[in-house]
């Protein structure tokens, strides 16, 4: 179950639930993110339209997206509605919960690493990375991309850092961006080729491949995990292969190519 450091959910916040009990006036689901809590729909917030009868909308077992319209916590009440929200909320939700509860196993294996529990790992490290990324998986995504640092500086322990951020790099693959873009490049002197062949590679990386078009053209091909990144590394390899061939008389002019 994810968990959420608040023990009530906020009015107007969207909650996933299984339904547990059907009454002909209404239904209980229990909160999925807040640990022995309840949530009670009545008939008249289960569908826009007229309800005739309420299991052709809601079963026991089933999982609901629901917007919370009242908290009573001295009660112990929350009642909310399914009709409240669009289809486009209801799959956001529900594919955010179940990133977050992939983010918990994770979360579980980090802790196991150190012989801690998830409670144990909730309170130590989880809550804050909520705090600090929005959300756990955020904080598994940026130590799989930035590495131990990207916890450190926002307050999470080495020790707990390094065992994030080994079990990310192991689950999570970073997203990658890919653009093209194109260099003229000539050159008059007597060595020429050699020289364009040197201008080339000093453009080429481990994100970066060169490939000839036909003379003069080259085409750049630059790979990153997002498109600020890949832009600047694109331009800079242009810059160098350009730079390297107007160095020993030559000229290039870059052209980037349009998604």
């Amino acid at each position: 179950m994810v968990r959420r450091k608040n023990q009530w959910p906020d009015e107007g916040e969207l909650v996933v639930g299984t339904v547990h009990k059907v009454l002909n006036y209404g239904a209980f689901a229990n909160l999925e993110e807040y640990q022995g809590k309840e949530a009670f729909i009545h008939i008249s917030e289960v569908s826009s339209g007229w309800v005739k009868n309420i299991r052709d909308y809601v079963r026991e077992n089933q999982k609901i997206v629901a917007r919370v319209l009242r908290v009573n916590p001295k009660k112990g009440h929350v009642d909310v509605s399914m009709k409240r929200i669009r289809e486009d909320q209801r799959t956001k939700k529900i594919q955010s919960w179940k990133i977050e509860q992939k983010a918990e196993k994770f979360l579980e294996l980090a802790g196991k690493t150190m012989d801690k529990n998830l409670d144990t790992a909730y309170n130590e490290v989880g809550y804050l990375m909520m705090e600090r990324f929005g959300d756990i998986y955020g904080a598994f995504e940026a130590s799989a991309e930035e590495g131990e640092s990207a916890l450190m500086n926002e307050g999470v322990s080495e020790e707990w850092a390094q065992a994030i951020t080994k079990i990310a790099k192991k689950n999570i693959t970073p997203p990658e961006v890919q653009i093209t873009g194109y260099v003229d490049i000539k050159s008059y002197a007597s060595n020429g080729v050699e020289i364009i062949k040197k201008a080339l590679e000093s453009a080429e990386g481990d994100n970066i491949v060169i490939q000839c078009v036909g003379a003069p053209r080259y085409r750049l091909i630059v790979k990153a995990t997002d498109y600020i990144q890949a832009e600047k590394d694109l331009k800079q390899a242009a810059d160098q292969c350009i730079e390297a061939v107007e160095a020993s008389e030559g000229e290039g002019t870059f052209y980037r190519e349009l998604e």
